[in-house]
């Protein structure tokens, strides 16, 4: 029997979260719509607005975890518990001026993919194994967070709870994909940002200030950085090189799901921008929204307003219930289940992805039409949520904070370290990428068991003992993998250079000219604004006529790519399509073919603007 016993809250709030729950659902299923192809339902059809990504991205990097785990530290360490969130900066020049221009002007759908491109067909079976290793398991992790959070709430099981969310939220990835991902996430986006930030203020008004708030703190808990390498489970040393070294560099480079918001929006420059806003606006006001919880659950403490035995783990739900009125903390736990759905959908639709891209065409069915893939797309949806269910009683032991950070120190390394030193350095070859995988990947996995972590982890750990291990684990993969990965390109031939063309960095202009099949347009101009688009007997899908005066704004030509988007800003480009200037049309609007309108979804007379992108 299932206990509905409520231990926490009222009926009323599991009413607002139970809507929450359908609501988001409903709204992930009325976009399943925009998925006719499986360019829609991995991509969104590269059609979005930097803004609306941004948003959309920082619910993905605000993870179920995230309110659990970081309230958990910001409890127990105090202010130091925002660290994580501010070590991803220096990453930011290798991926907008590197990375990003790389996979979207070679139109690579999936990171194994560009292994193959780069390294050869025994790279991308290599690395394909370990991202969905990585992807899989972090949808593990994202639901055992849900179930341990509904544990207290409901008194259900902990694995209950995780079957009940992954249910919800394989519903509408498997109707709209990533156009529903990315939508479902906007929203949850900014529930999350708001709902943090309310719990901070609220719980600072409570005690009678910033002030009071602060004195309230033990003054080991007001430093913005924890103790260099004490203690052995919350070091500074320990949580730079496992997050801000080795999960940040997977994040931005490895991450499926990430890689496939990237490639949803409509141009590299919108996807720098997004980059930008993400990290250095969205993401430090991440850090206080998800460590919040923990910091107003101690001051409530030290008040002597709740119990001085809370248990860290609960620290968000408490805090959070005795701050709220009835209803407005059923939202509140709505903020904390949107946290598990905004991570775990994009999780399962980056996997499916790469199943389809990686194994499913190479291995099973090279050539079948698009419907069929897009259904073989969400069956692997469906099968992905499965397999991260079946991990949640692995990861059940110990606390959520360590398990994220054994998983991604472990299996990230070797895979960053072939990623970033084949887009950056011309002379990492084939072996060498091959050897920093499987030889760096081989000894992080020998350093997991005794007596080899003492050896192998105790150079790295910076005085601290074992327990540090789960983390200076990923210093220990980084620098076996890079070392292997050097020696083996010193001692094996360079490739070819016309093989790296569009691939490595210092190249991302020839990337550019493959992109567009001809001498890139890189003449700056301005957005022209047309008052209609209509069809014609066009019978090319991208091909547009647009008017003289159009092109004379952009300061385009007959070739270039243009975006064409509904002028409505807030649709966030999801009204959209992109085209090749074929011609001028005989009046002031532009014409496309009709399956290009249908696809971008233009009703009637729809004003647009166009865009040049190269």
């Amino acid at each position: 029997m299932i206990n509905f016993d409520f231990q926490l809250g009222s009926p009323i709030d599991y009413a607002v979260m139970a809507l929450y729950f359908f609501a988001v659902v409903g709204f992930g299923l009325y976009f399943g719509k925009y998925a006719g192809s499986t360019k829609d339902f991995f991509f969104g059809g590269q059609r979005f607005a930097w803004w609306l990504i941004a948003f959309s991205s920082i619910a993905t990097t605000v993870g179920s975890y995230s309110f659990i785990k970081y309230s958990r530290v910001g409890f127990e360490y105090g202010i130091s518990s925002t660290q994580s969130y501010l070590n991803d900066w220096y990453w930011m020049p290798i991926l907008i001026l590197v990375w990003l221009p790389i996979i979207y002007y070679q139109r690579i759908q999936s990171v194994p993919e560009y292994f193959e491109r780069r390294f050869g067909s025994a790279a991308r079976t290599t690395a394909t194994a370990f991202i969905l290793i990585y992807l899989i398991g972090y949808v593990g992790i994202n639901l055992l967070t849900l179930g341990q959070a509904m544990a207290p709430l409901l008194g259900w099981p902990v694995f209950l709870g995780a079957a009940v969310a992954c249910v919800l939220v394989t519903l509408y990835v498997f109707a709209g994909g990533q156009t529903s991902v990315i939508m479902t996430d906007l929203v949850q986006g900014i529930i999350l940002l708001v709902v943090g930030l309310a719990i901070f203020f609220a719980g600072v008004a409570h005690v009678g200030g910033f002030i009071n708030f602060w004195e309230l703190l033990p003054r080991s808990h007001r430093f913005i950085f924890s103790e260099f390498n004490h203690p052995d489970k919350f070091s500074f040393i320990g949580i730079y090189v496992q997050d801000g070294l080795a999960n940040t560099g997977a994040f931005v480079l490895m991450n499926q799901g990430m890689i496939m918001r990237f490639l949803a929006l409509r141009s590299v420059k919108d996807a720098r921008k997004m980059a930008v806003c993400w990290v250095l606006v969205l993401a430090p006001i991440a850090a206080i929204t998800v460590s919040s919880g923990g910091w107003v659950a101690r001051a409530l403490v030290n008040s002597g307003e709740l119990e001085s035995t809370l248990p860290p783990s609960d620290a968000f739900v408490r805090a959070a219930e005795f701050l709220c009125t009835p209803g407005v903390f059923g939202f509140v736990l709505a903020a904390l289940m949107a946290a598990l759905m905004s991570t775990a959908d994009t999780l399962i639709n980056a996997v499916s992805a790469i199943f389809v891209n990686d194994v499913y065409k190479p291995y099973f069915k090279k050539e079948a039409n698009d419907k069929h893939y897009l259904l073989v797309a969400r069956i692997a949806s469906l099968s992905t949520a499965a397999l991260g269910l079946s991990l949640v009683p692995l990861f059940s032991s110990g606390s959520i904070y360590s398990a994220h950070g054994m998983f991604t120190a472990a299996v990230t390394p070797p895979i960053v370290v072939a990623i970033f030193m084949g887009v950056m350095w011309k002379r990492f070859n084939k072996p060498a990428a091959m050897v920093a995988m499987i030889g760096g990947g081989t000894l992080v996995f020998l350093s997991m068991f005794a007596p080899f972590d003492g050896y192998m982890l105790k150079p790295f750990s910076f005085g601290m003992g074992p327990d540090s291990y789960k983390f200076t684990r990923a210093l220990f993969g980084l620098c076996a993998s890079g070392a292997l990965g050097t020696i083996t390109a010193f001692l094996t031939p360079p490739q070819p250079q016309e093989k790296l063309l569009g691939l490595v960095n210092g190249t991302q202009f020839e990337a550019m000219r493959i992109f567009k099949g001809a001498e890139p347009n890189r003449r700056i101009g301005r957005n022209a604004h047309l008052d209609a688009v209509e069809d014609t007997t066009l019978t090319a899908y991208d091909d547009v006529l647009a008017p003289q005066s159009a092109l004379t704004r952009m300061n385009a030509e007959v070739g270039d790519l243009v975006y064409v988007c509904d002028r409505r800003w807030w649709f966030g480009g999801l009204r959209s399509v992109h085209g090749r200037i074929a011609g001028l049309s005989p009046d002031e609007t532009a014409h496309l073919s009709p399956a290009a309108i249908a696809s971008a979804h233009f009703k009637g007379k729809t004003a647009v603007y166009l865009e040049k992108i190269c």
